[in-house]
């Protein structure tokens, strides 16, 4: 349920129907917008992240990006990475064209910059994992848990 607009009755108002995703819930919101643009109501939210949600999600819809990008001499041929922060959502695709150019060399950190500040967004793409060089050195250990 993913922007329904009901047309605008009456008033000049118009209704558009999201499913929350800020928390478990997943609310059903409806958000009311006037004849010039403006918000004028937000229903169906049970938390106050429901409303942030519904408000960012009409005004400026975003979306991270997860996927994969070419690595060479790593054992596995894909690397996974992702934005830090959300993008703006007409961009995704862009942003997946620029990664599905990108081609790496091991070895890669965890959290090293892939590209930055990627479709002029000023929002990095960084590595979800590390890809040591083939028959270069193990993989470092995981830290131990901190104790209290």
């Amino acid at each position: 349920m993913n922007d329904a607009e009901v047309p605008a009755v009456g008033g000049g108002v118009s209704t558009h129907g999201y499913l929350c995703i800020g928390c478990p819930l997943g609310c059903r919101l409806e958000v009311d917008e006037g004849a010039d643009g403006d918000i004028v109501e937000v229903r169906g939210f049970s938390c106050r992240k429901g409303r942030t949600f519904a408000v960012q999600e009409h005004t400026d819809p975003r979306r991270l990006v997860t996927t994969t990008v070419a690595v060479a001499g790593a054992r596995w041929p894909r690397l996974p990475v992702r934005t830090v922060d959300a993008v703006p959502k007409g961009l995704v695709l862009d942003v997946c064209r620029v990664l599905s150019a990108v081609h790496l060399h091991a070895p890669v950190a965890l959290g090293d910059v892939v590209v930055a500040d990627v479709c002029g967004t000023g929002i990095d793409v960084v590595a979800t994992r590390d890809l040591p060089l083939v028959g270069g050195p193990p993989p470092r250990p995981a830290p131990p848990p901190a104790t209290s």
